[in-house]
């Protein structure tokens, strides 16, 4: 019997989708490694949340590391987005750029911990600025007219409208057998099929954007 059965099942058909997704990028040479590496490791994340919702939630002395272990792979995850994003937009010579970005989230996070706010639920608030980054670095790809620009901001706005599914009163989920993280999890497929549709579907060379 799964601790949380819903959180546990959506969360592995979240982590079978994007392992799949990922091994078919694997399969396309015209795209960045750095998307496969992030599919990857959203996958496995999504995957180790089905051993925590189902299995280490019994344990109140392991859950809370499982989790922190969980965050870090999402962290993983983010940075390989950004790096995709910047190796895509500015071109694959612009590790200072990334490293300039990956550091605000960095850097909020360590303001957060000197103060006495450290913790996992911190952690990913600091990772929401690194999106930040990377939804403006599509912003500015779109007005240069980037052609994977628009199907990328569709793909990372469904994501951040699946993490808003948090937010919903457990009432209203309850009434198809779910709860907010289950819906989540489900909403999250559509993102990252939207984003592997995005970058399937790229231009076998495409231009980057370079400053005027």
């Amino acid at each position: 019997m799964l601790a949380e059965p819903a959180a546990a099942l959506s969360d592995l058909a979240l982590g079978l989708v994007v392992v799949a997704l990922a091994v078919r990028l694997g399969r396309a040479p015209a795209v960045h490694r750095y998307w496969r590496t992030s599919f990857w490791w959203a996958g496995i994340a999504a995957l180790a949340g089905f051993v925590h919702h189902g299995v280490i939630k019994y344990s109140d002395q392991w859950s809370g590391p499982s989790w922190a272990v969980i965050s870090g792979m999402v962290v993983v995850t983010v940075s390989y987005l950004l790096a995709a994003t910047v190796a895509e937009v500015l071109g694959p010579r612009h590790a200072r750029t990334f490293w300039v970005l990956r550091s605000v989230g960095i850097a909020a996070y360590v303001v957060l911990a000197v103060t006495g706010h450290a913790g996992v639920g911190a952690l990913l608030t600091c990772e929401s600025l690194t999106m930040v980054s990377i939804l403006a670095l599509w912003g500015w790809a779109a007005w240069r007219r980037h052609p994977m620009a628009g199907p990328v901001i569709i793909a990372l706005a469904a994501s951040g409208a699946a993490a808003a599914a948090k937010a919903i009163d457990p009432s209203v989920t309850r009434r198809v057998a779910l709860d907010p993280t289950s819906v989540y999890h489900l909403a999250q497929i559509v993102g990252m099929v939207l984003l592997y549709l995005a970058i399937s579907a790229r231009r076998p060379n495409p231009p980057s954007v370079r400053p005027a």
